[in-house]
């Protein structure tokens, strides 16, 4: 691990707890079904699906839940560019509603791969939702349906986001500063 520090808290616990609110009325509003499927690609968005689960009750919405690891990253902060599944899912996804839930929308790759992926195996439909839309360039063209923030282009960790699997248990959503040894 690169030497680095953790710089300024972006998004606070208590701001998480809000977006997540809305996100629940937001997709509750788009998904009246029997057959929602909720996807969660691993590791990162465990704390951001278990959160948004939890208040689908209020909407009387009982997903399934499931997820996929997905890996274009490794032990890198860049993405290699290929998206590898590491751990497929195994719910039957024909006429489902899906929603894809993950932590960082970045390149792009891996949000567009689960899309598809979940398309070609019989999803009536696959929404997205992310907790951070990173601006930067995409790699390829790829928006998310819900958003949780948008974020600069820089580093972050906390609420399940990682550096080389640690930080993911923070409660809130920081940035990452690397230094010099």
């Amino acid at each position: 691990m690169k030497p680095h520090h953790l710089n300024n808290v972006l998004f606070s616990r208590d701001k998480i707890g809000q977006r997540v609110d809305e996100l629940i009325d937001e997709i509750a509003a788009d998904c009246d079904t029997e057959n929602l499927v909720l996807l969660g690609i691993l590791r990162g968005s465990f704390i951001f699906l278990a959160d948004l689960v939890r208040g689908f009750e209020r909407h009387k919405l009982h997903p399934r839940i499931d997820f996929i690891t997905l890996s274009s990253y490794g032990a890198n902060t860049m993405s290699s560019g290929v998206v590898k599944i590491m751990h497929d899912t195994d719910a039957d996804l024909e006429g489902a509603e899906v929603v894809i839930v993950d932590d960082i929308l970045d390149s792009g790759r891996t949000l567009k791969f689960a899309r598809d992926l979940f398309l070609e195996r019989g999803a009536d439909s696959v929404r997205t939702c992310v907790m951070l839309d990173k601006k930067t360039d995409r790699a390829v063209e790829m928006e998310a349906d819900h958003v949780g923030f948008e974020v600069d282009d820089v580093f972050v960790v906390g609420y399940g986001l990682d550096y080389d699997n640690h930080y993911r248990e923070l409660p809130y959503i920081a940035e990452v500063i690397f230094t010099e040894e």
